[in-house]
């Protein structure tokens, strides 16, 4: 076979392998809107007493941060749970204003999956240190940032205010209140999801099967963009992007808007951190990016089912941002996370078993305990 065959079919190949990517890509994008509108439609079927139910649980701004932040520790995914408060949004169960302590919750919560990877190191004392700092910088950023914005949207609606100025000054009127018309894929799915409707009129088991495809479809999309972009090898991520702090924070920004995970992407950093190759410091505008990124994911979810949930969307993004300015671009804040981070590395170092406690502190039995004692006290 000659030079120029061999070329062609390896050309060839290329083409059919990003066809098929792009196919792929397709594919989880319309399973991601369809369960979006399967999830909103359930809800609505489920009836007047199960959203008051849900209503009465997210009224309480408390609960509803730690009710994201757990939920979001155990599914490992933002995106995931920030759609699902989408479509609760679109279809009327919560308010707007009720959804945003879940959204500040879901972006602690997400910080779980660095933090574990970083116990993969466990058995290298040094490089164990490395690996819990990277890690928990980015639960630091989240929580120091919750622990700032929440008590301004709990006594002034800050954020919920905001966000709904935005949306009503670049986009089409967003209503106050009512249900919205579920239409992520237009009248096909519309059809379709009739169609199921017809045939399972359990709403539960209707909103059981759209979670899970709302979640199948971002791991799927992740895989496929992970696996596209040769991000799933730490040697692929180059060490020329940490270089300066903007061109971190680009990056870190671009790829978590492409994979639509901010989970994948500061995790990588953690191995990277851990074994020498970068240092946390620099690291660190590449996390800030990320936080940024992973917003996309809430947009595409409100653009294509509710004006009303644009606001959410809206409202993600403005407590990363604001997060990002503060501990970003203030000298004296941007050292916080850092130090407590670094602080967290060198007590491991010396008593591994703190890793471990962290986490069920601050994912599990923190966020429990404050529930409960919340209740008893009010």
């Amino acid at each position: 076979m000659s030079q120029e065959e061999e070329y062609k079919i390896s050309a060839s190949a290329k083409w059919s392998v990003y066809l098929r990517n792009t196919g792929y890509i397709l594919l989880a994008l319309i399973v991601f809107l369809f369960a979006l509108d399967l999830m909103i439609s359930s809800l609505n079927q489920l009836g007047k007493t199960t959203v008051e139910a849900i209503l009465i649980a997210t009224s309480n701004p408390f609960i509803a941060l730690f009710v994201g932040l757990l939920v979001t520790a155990i599914i490992q995914s933002s995106s995931a749970t920030t759609s699902m408060v989408v479509a609760l949004v679109a279809s009327g169960a919560i308010t707007p204003e009720s959804a945003v302590p879940m959204v500040m919750g879901a972006n602690v919560g997400t910080t779980i999956t660095s933090t574990l990877i970083s116990l993969g190191f466990i058995a290298r004392r040094n490089e164990f240190r490395r690996a819990v700092s990277a890690g928990t910088y980015h639960d630091f950023f989240n929580i120091l940032t919750v622990s700032i914005l929440f008590p301004f949207e709990y006594y002034f609606g800050f954020l919920s205010g905001l966000s709904h100025l935005i949306a009503i000054s670049f986009f089409s009127e967003v209503p106050s209140s009512g249900v919205q018309e579920f239409s992520g894929l237009g009248t096909k799915s519309f059809l379709l999801v009739r169609f199921l409707m017809g045939y399972i009129s359990n709403g539960f088991i209707l909103m059981a099967l759209s979670l899970g495809l709302l979640f199948g479809s971002v791991l799927f999309f992740r895989k496929v963009l992970t696996d596209l972009l040769g991000f799933d090898s730490e040697n692929n991520v180059q060490k020329f992007f940490f270089e300066k702090r903007f061109k971190s924070f680009g990056w870190g920004l671009l790829t978590t808007a492409i994979i639509r995970s901010s989970t994948i992407t500061t995790s990588l950093v953690v191995p990277l951190v851990a074994k020498g190759a970068v240092n946390l410091k620099n690291a660190a505008p590449f996390i800030l990016g990320a936080n940024i990124g992973t917003t996309i994911t809430a947009f595409i979810a409100a653009i294509f089912n509710s004006n009303m949930a644009i606001d959410i969307a809206i409202t993600h993004f403005l407590i990363n941002l604001f997060g990002v300015v503060m501990f970003l671009f203030v000298p004296v804040l941007r050292e916080i996370p850092l130090a407590l981070s670094l602080g967290l590395g060198k007590l491991t170092r010396k008593y591994r078993l703190v890793g471990f406690l962290y986490i069920l502190l601050i994912f599990f039995v923190i966020p429990f305990l404050l529930i409960y004692f919340y209740k008893v006290l009010n």
